[in-house]
């Protein structure tokens, strides 16, 4: 199931919340509790955040539909 992204910019703050807190260990959006190792793995976490919304905000749609008439 893909996220959308008001749900991955979510996902994005609150991360970047606890990692400026100095926190290594929160509760996600699920409930499921998250812990980082350091704060280059969290980092990492945001930069891979960053490009899933930028990839989901710039998604084109993978089919067009023409509908013509001859105008008779």
């Amino acid at each position: 199931m893909a996220l959308t992204v008001p749900e991955l910019t979510a996902a994005r703050d609150a991360l970047l919340r606890a990692r400026a807190d100095g926190v290594r260990r929160y509760r996600d959006q699920n409930g499921e509790e998250v812990e980082y190792r350091s704060d280059s793995e969290m980092a990492r976490a945001l930069a891979a955040l960053d490009s899933e919304i930028a990839r989901a905000a710039s998604a084109r749609p993978t089919t067009l539909r023409f509908i013509t008439t001859k105008g008779l």
